[in-house]
């Protein structure tokens, strides 16, 4: 998962190919220096300014026409603490190579997202999150970060310095200035048991509470048209590593979530009459399987088909309700669904854009494979998460406004004052954030 960079035309585009950029100029600074001399720069030429990842956000988070900034050289660990426990990492860092780099040392991050090609900041700043009855989002684990802002302060924060700062910048949109170096919350590398199992969706549905408070992590994918879902169970193990054999493991990983499942979503969107049929056979394609592995290689996996996505937090309590609402939408609907709907859960905490700010959430995310009409099914879905005081993921797909974000989200106040103060000119300001912050 990489973003498509046309540098001869100074044309970007996301992962999945639906946001589009022609900034004006594209910079890569190597240091903290050197991006604040961008910034001033950007300020004198009348330019707003935008940091971009890995491209993997489906909104027009990072787009701009005036400084587009690439991480690229800005990459690399600072420094390990081992006895704070922490890492101080650069902010264009890929995920991958931060797990990599920390497993060699015999660490670990204690939860993380699906995917692992984001940047660190690109991931915190749109709040990637995993599944977690007790640990939260990749952003909840931050315990610093260093921030330039629009006046070129370099700015540390922390919930001991900048406290404001700190409670906004861990999930700051791109609004707050440019994150330069994250420090995470780190703990002795573990090994985890994966337990993947076939369930009916009525199972599922009946038991969530209890699958929930039993395990670690757990999460599932229900495949529309079906009543079948395939379920994932994280947890903590004393071992020994045991994990996926070579063949088994490609056959899974590779061959049927990927290979065959590209060739499916092909023919659904060439044949969409097929895709009824197509699911019922997906949905009985993947076995039951246990392996035992260090984090991240249990926690993410591969994602090679691509796909457009919308992904609404709702207060745990309401998951199964509005899961049931959603079944109950596409079976009376003409709807042709190729892609799984995926279920994962996170505990309350304290950030103040966090999709689970303040309440114990659960996450409901809708799939279309690249080049499917997808207005129709997520508008569909918006309106019956809406319903249910839903919180759209920041880098996913949705239509909600300032108007509507202001009374999801209690601190959402602080938040902007927070940018006020920080960016009173809106350097760092887009279409997209004028939508959901207001200007």
């Amino acid at each position: 998962m990489t973003d498509t960079y046309a540098r001869t035309t100074n044309t970007w585009r996301n992962w999945a190919g639906n946001v589009t950029a022609r900034p004006a100029r594209v910079e890569s600074p190597a240091s903290v220096d050197e991006l604040a001399e961008v910034l001033r720069r950007a300020s004198e030429d009348g330019l707003k300014v935008k940091p971009v990842g890995t491209g993997h956000s489906f909104t027009a988070a990072a787009a701009t026409d005036g400084v587009l900034i690439r991480p690229d050289l800005l990459t690399g660990i600072r420094a390990i603490d081992r006895e704070a426990m922490t890492v101080t990492v650069e902010a264009g860092t890929p995920l991958k190579r931060l797990n990599a780099a920390l497993a060699r040392e015999g660490l670990s991050l204690t939860n993380m997202g699906d995917i692992m090609e984001q940047t660190v900041a690109g991931a915190t700043s749109t709040g990637t999150h995993g599944t977690g009855r007790d640990s939260a989002s990749v952003s909840a684990q931050i315990r610093a970060l260093e921030l330039v802002t629009a006046g070129g302060t370099v700015l540390s924060c922390s919930a001991d310095e900048h406290p404001d700062v700190f409670a906004a910048a861990r999930i700051g949109l791109g609004a707050l200035g440019v994150v330069t170096a994250v420090t995470f919350a780190i703990e002795p590398v573990f090994l985890l048991t994966a337990r993947e199992e076939p369930m009916t969706f009525d199972r599922v549905t009946a038991d969530f509470d209890q699958l929930v408070t039993e395990n670690e992590h757990f999460e599932f994918y229900w495949f529309p048209h079906t009543g079948n879902c395939n379920t994932k169970r994280n947890n903590r193990s004393a071992g020994p590593a045991a994990p996926p054999g070579r063949v088994s493991g490609w056959i899974e990983d590779e061959l049927l979530s990927n290979g065959i499942f590209q060739v499916a979503c092909s023919v659904g969107r060439a044949v969409p009459a097929a895709i009824p049929s197509l699911a019922r056979i997906s949905s009985r394609a993947l076995s039951a399987r246990t392996y035992t592995d260090i984090p991240y290689k249990v926690f993410t996996s591969p994602r090679r088909v691509r796909f457009v996505e919308m992904e609404y937090a709702v207060p745990r309590e309401a998951a199964v309700d509005a899961l049931r609402e959603l079944k109950a939408m596409v079976e009376r609907s003409p709807l042709r669904i190729s892609f799984p709907v995926e279920v994962r859960t996170a505990p309350a905490d304290d950030i103040a854009l966090s999709t689970a700010s303040g309440r114990e959430s659960a996450y409901i995310a809708v799939h279309l494979y690249r080049g499917t009409p997808y207005q129709a099914y997520f508008t569909a879905v918006e309106r019956i998460m809406t319903g249910y005081d839903g919180r759209p993921h920041w880098g996913k797909i949705h239509t909600r406004d300032a108007g509507y974000l202001s009374g999801s989200y209690p601190r959402f106040g602080e938040f902007t004052a927070v940018r006020d103060r920080l960016d009173p000119d809106r350097l760092f300001a887009n279409d997209y954030l004028r939508r959901v912050l207001g200007d």
